[in-house]
């Protein structure tokens, strides 16, 4: 661990060892923990598929093809939404095995590649809309219809999709405070945290840089979260990067190799399982996260 400020022990533990569970992957992303059945979902982008993990050591493949999808998310009838590189589409998983297409459009463009995805209280969902998935490996190669890079708001059952903000190099982890007044998303390509203002009617505002993600080690802004407390965690330079409320970084969860998100998960939700390129790990922290449905 790189402690910052004597608030880290408090809130992550003076003693969260990193413990790998299971490797051999290609890139893992997307990690969300259903805390009703206890067990963990999470992509593998290049591999094409989607992969459930059990507390038991138990994984099996929970879905092949899987359109090479990054980002996922609960919604409020625990169903799945995720964000499919290959297609450019944002898609949920129906309770019967269906899938229903929520957004891949904007203003008749084709959306670049949807890569990270929320869910507010009242049921809109929010994603981000870099480019990565336009690339090898990681998508597949081809132009770009839009001419920038976005994030995206659209109601649950598809219509209204709205831009929030263009103004990004490339936007990707997203997160609401506790309360759902701000609205957190990192920049990968510029390596900091905006902070947006979000009304009761559900309006966006503000914007600001709110925190610089820096540190020695490779790893660049992607997963954004916040535990129960308001403490925000992002991926970065070496690790998970842990931001007091005031915006102070408290220090960083490091991991032997580039983590591109995480959850909590557990009976307590004091699990970390961080998707970390070739392997999936976990710590037990001192704080937890909050539940999704």
């Amino acid at each position: 661990m790189d402690i910052r400020d004597d608030r880290f022990t408090d809130v992550v533990g003076s003693h969260a060892e990193v413990e790998p569970l299971v490797s051999g992957f290609g890139f893992i992303e997307g990690p969300i923990w259903d805390n009703l059945e206890g067990h963990l979902t999470f992509s593998d982008i290049p591999n094409n598929e989607m992969l459930r993990w059990h507390p038991n050591g138990k994984l099996s493949v929970y879905r092949r093809p899987s359109n090479m999808a990054n980002g996922n998310a609960y919604d409020r009838d625990g169903r799945i939404l995720s964000c499919e590189h290959a297609t450019s589409r944002v898609t949920r998983t129906e309770k019967d095995g269906s899938t229903t297409v929520l957004a891949n459009l904007f203003q008749g463009k084709e959306l670049n590649s949807p890569n990270d995805i929320i869910v507010a209280r009242n049921g809109m969902i929010y994603f981000s809309d870099p480019s990565f998935g336009r690339n090898e490996y990681f998508g597949i190669a081809r132009e770009q219809d839009l001419s920038f890079q976005g994030v995206y708001r659209v109601a649950p059952d598809g219509s209204n999709i709205e831009l929030i903000a263009d103004d990004f190099g490339q936007p990707n982890g997203l997160c609401f405070s506790n309360d759902s007044n701000y609205l957190y998303v990192n920049d990968t390509e510029n390596g900091h945290i905006r902070r947006f203002d979000v009304s009761q009617s559900g309006a966006v505002s503000g914007g600001a840089i709110w925190a610089v993600v820096s540190g020695v080690g490779d790893g660049a802004p992607d997963g954004l979260k916040v535990d129960t407390n308001d403490n925000v965690y992002c991926t970065g330079p070496g690790g998970v990067h842990v931001f007091a409320p005031d915006a102070t970084c408290l220090g960083v969860i490091r991991l032997p190799e580039v983590v591109a998100n995480f959850t909590w998960g557990g009976d307590d939700l004091k699990t970390m399982l961080f998707t970390a390129s070739t392997t999936l790990y976990r710590a037990k922290v001192a704080t937890p996260g909050a539940a999704v449905f």
